[in-house]
């Protein structure tokens, strides 16, 4: 039997209706039936940037469930802050029966063991809740309604996990008895994990989440059978990564294929008259090539700071990432390093 992954398109106005359509192209009947609580997990890294699912899909999934008791739209703490500041993005749709809920707060959790390491899930990931996953369609090879489930880790550092991602969030995934719904926003398309976007207005919807990433990757122009964290859902049996046993119901595959490889298209030129971004190896490599460092200058951090932001005012305020790119370069010998009593001094020899 194939996965089903309804592709419906949607104006502004309609996206409670394209969202209903797509279930019911699906054959699912869980968030009108369904009486438990819901946990829809948002995909958020910074809410800074706009690459996270729309109010308004959220809201229309919201309405889908309408007899759920209690809605909870997940986040956990990261780099970029807690899992509460960053849920301010949805504030509007909050209620007494829809309420933002920080996992890495939850006192109330499950030990359990994730790619071979100890730690603390919350209750509200487990069964009997409802799992709702939404993320953005985006090209990155790592993906989005899968990659969302590493935010179900609570702690807020997360990047020690990247070596195990893979393992890591198949793990999870069977830990908590998997996704029920996986709803990738296409409002926008994005181009990687920038703010690089183009407006597609569509959205991909299935309960086998393998499948309805394997569908967005394609669609991204991806190689799902490259994707690393994808191949390791299908090796263990999770869901459907072979398009040709996916049915897409809904707008016709050809015609969505077409649709997204102009947008693709935009996307690219968008991105060639896009000022690059700053990049601190760019910056300190312009600085070694044009001599800085060379005899008989041994420069202080301040010196390179101060050279840096000459350059190009963009560095202001990048100490960390200035100091970790003059390391990176001691240690690999193309630059010298010392801590002094005021401080690390850097030169050529």
């Amino acid at each position: 039997m194939s996965s089903k992954v309804a592709a419906v398109e949607f104006d502004k106005g309609n996206i409670q209706e394209s969202l209903n359509k797509a279930l019911q192209l699906i054959g699912t009947d869980t968030p009108t039936t369904s009486h438990h609580p819901v946990v829809i997990k948002v995909g958020v890294y910074s809410h800074k940037t706009e690459n996270h699912s729309t109010i308004d899909v959220v809201k229309s999934i919201i309405n889908a469930f309408s007899n759920a008791p209690a809605i909870y739209i997940a986040e956990s703490d990261n780099t970029q802050g807690t899992g509460l500041e960053r849920l301010q993005l949805w504030k509007e749709l909050f209620t007494g029966r829809v309420v933002p809920f920080n996992l890495s707060d939850d006192t109330n959790t499950k030990r359990v063991t994730l790619a071979g390491q100890e730690m603390d899930l919350s209750h509200i990931l487990f069964k009997p809740h409802i799992l709702v996953d939404t993320h953005i369609l985006r090209s990155y090879e790592r993906g989005s309604i899968l990659k969302n489930l590493f935010g179900c880790v609570p702690y807020r550092k997360k990047v020690i996990y990247h070596k195990v991602l893979p393992t890591l969030l198949a793990d999870i995934y069977e830990t908590i008895g998997g996704v029920d719904l996986a709803v990738l926003d296409g409002t926008y398309f994005f181009r990687k994990t920038g703010g690089i976007k183009v407006r597609t207005n569509t959205l991909l919807v299935g309960s086998d989440a393998v499948a309805v990433e394997t569908v967005g990757a394609i669609l991204a122009g991806m190689g799902p059978e490259k994707m690393l964290e994808l191949q390791e859902f299908v090796q263990r049996g999770l869901g459907e990564g072979d398009i040709n046993n996916i049915e897409v119901v809904g707008i016709p595959f050809d015609t969505l294929q077409e649709k997204f490889a102009k947008a693709s298209e935009t996307l690219e030129e968008l991105y060639a008259q896009a000022p690059k971004p700053w990049s601190p190896a760019e910056a300190v490599n312009s600085l070694i090539e044009r001599g800085f460092f060379d005899p008989p200058h041994k420069r202080t951090k301040e010196e390179v700071k101060k050279a840096l932001e000459a350059d190009d005012p963009r560095a202001k305020g990048r100490s960390k990432m200035i100091m970790a790119t003059l390391r990176r370069r001691a240690k690999k010998g193309v630059i010298k390093s010392e801590k002094g009593p005021e401080g690390w001094i850097f030169w050529k020899e």
